[in-house]
């Protein structure tokens, strides 16, 4: 009797710990006191992102939408649906790209949903997205970054246990079809701004050691986006993605966190194993890419970093012509440094400088290639925005920056960022614009980037974002073999995010 009894005080002890009733909560002397008021994350402008569960950390990293399906129609809890909209205008004046003339506009799409069924440990998720442009011709040069239209991005079972046999470990398995995020997004990330995202058919396994650890592993096939034609994007013609068959993704990755004084760490390789298919010729890469990253997390009234560096060997085609059998050499690098610092003030202004090296081919006769190549990665949070502009990639860069950011409220957020860039080898692509000296005579300075960005919540189910995007073209983008025209390039867009 004395057991149980004690063991009863011990249950309804911690019960009363736990009780929150209206925003308030009883302490263990049974006061009643204000419970801490949660702060979300910022969802990203991205389809589903916001509303992604974690089954192993939680799933209140984002704010509910204030309206949202699941409450209106009197979901069960074991029940998720959601549906997402964006829409955006671009519009950009002045060319960068080799041959180009003029400007461009486009409209582009995205409606995504997201249905998702939860029994004990298990899941079986699906979501659908359409991505399409409105406003794009011939001169446009469309790809399968822009639309693919009405296909599943993901489809799959899952299994997940916050504790596993007692160990204090978690453990989660993802089978299907799923979206990759990971560190820093460098080389692995569901695309953001992009409006088609990466998505894989695969297997991954994740262990979670809270507080401590966490160890990714994944066995993969990139999905292809189809149709990969530009007419045939032009045309509306649809076609269901499939995955690369002769292609094989995979990797491992290693989160530590607080290893001293706050920092985290994280320490990768993965492998690319790359074939053709008659619908996709490719370079046939056969990559290793090991690397790490070591950052400590902005806080008011003090310091951040954040330095990643990575390799890249293996072996890469000379093009992608079927007939091709050329194997190059291939060993290729890129360093990240950032150092920044946020004011304990109104507004919690937060000001970095930056720095990015991603190498470039030394020459192009030997037998070898040296630029580095970002895989699944995202740029538009270091490199400015995508879309209809995307200026900058990781590759064959040397650029140092500057970036400040700003809230004058909870619910708006400011940015703006300058960067100067040069080509790391002067012989190599500007591989973003396809200008290329293959002598190096040029000026190898590609010319400054000055950004822009503004962002309203207006609640958690509707935001509002804006960006400016000015290149102040240097020697290389002007007087280059099959260059535009020598005036400066201007984008500009305004989109806004629907969430149910």
């Amino acid at each position: 009797m004395k057991q149980r009894k004690r063991l009863a005080e011990a249950i309804t002890s911690h019960a009363v710990n736990l009780i929150v009733v209206g925003g308030l909560s009883l302490n263990s002397n049974g006061n009643i006191q204000a419970a801490v008021k949660k702060t979300y994350t910022k969802p990203p402008f991205s389809v589903f992102s916001s509303q992604m569960s974690d089954s192993l950390l939680g799933s209140d990293k984002y704010e509910k939408p204030v309206w949202n399906l699941h409450d209106a129609l009197n979901l069960p809890e074991w029940l998720s649906l959601s549906v997402e909209q964006r829409t955006r205008y671009e519009t950009l004046d002045g060319s960068f790209k080799a041959g180009g003339k003029g400007g461009d506009q486009q409209i582009p799409l995205q409606l995504d949903v997201f249905l998702e069924a939860r029994y004990t440990h298990f899941r079986a998720g699906a979501e659908f997205l359409d991505a399409r442009q409105f406003g794009a011709d011939s001169g446009s040069g469309i790809n399968n970054t822009h639309v693919d239209e009405a296909d599943f991005i993901q489809g799959y079972l899952a299994w997940a246990d916050q504790n596993v046999a007692y160990s204090g470990l978690g453990a989660e398995v993802i089978v299907g079809r799923q979206t990759l995020n990971f560190g820093s997004r460098r080389l692995i990330a569901r695309n953001a701004m992009r409006n088609t995202i990466n998505s894989f058919d695969g297997v991954r396994l994740r262990l979670l050691d809270y507080n401590n650890w966490q160890f990714n592993a994944f066995v993969t096939k990139p999905v292809g986006r189809y149709p990969n034609n530009s007419q045939q994007l032009l045309d509306g013609f649809h076609s269901f993605d499939e995955p690369e068959y002769q292609t094989w993704f995979s990797g491992g990755f290693l989160e530590s966190y607080n290893i001293a004084w706050g920092i985290n760490a994280e320490l990768y390789l993965y492998h690319l194993d790359e074939g053709d298919r008659k619908r996709n010729q490719t370079a046939n890469r056969r990559y290793f890419t090991p690397g790490m990253r070591f950052y400590l997390k902005p806080a008011k009234g003090a310091f951040d970093f954040q330095t990643e560096t990575i390799a890249q060997f293996g072996t890469v085609r000379s093009s992608t012509a079927a007939s091709n059998a050329t194997d190059l050499d291939h060993s290729a690098w890129y360093q990240h440094l950032d150092f920044g610092y946020t004011f304990d003030m109104p507004w919690s202004p937060h000001l970095a400088l930056e720095y990015d090296y991603a190498s470039g081919d030394h020459d192009p006769n030997d037998r070898k290639n040296q630029r580095f190549d970002t895989l699944y990665g995202a740029r538009r949070f270091e490199f400015g925005p995508t879309g209809i502009y995307g200026a900058f990639a990781r590759s064959n860069i040397n650029t140092p920056g500057l970036r400040i950011s700003a809230a004058p409220r909870s619910d708006v957020q400011l940015g703006l960022s300058h960067r100067f860039y040069w080509l790391a080898e002067d012989k190599d692509s500007w591989t973003s614009a396809n200008l290329r000296d293959a002598t190096g005579r040029t000026d190898n300075f590609i010319g400054q980037q000055f950004e822009l960005t503004a962002r309203w919540d207006v609640n958690s189910s509707l935001n509002f974002e804006t960006g400016y995007a000015h290149l102040f073209k240097g020697a290389f983008a002007k007087e280059t073999v099959n260059a535009p025209d020598k005036e400066d390039t201007n984008y500009f867009y305004v989109q806004s995010m629907l969430r149910f």
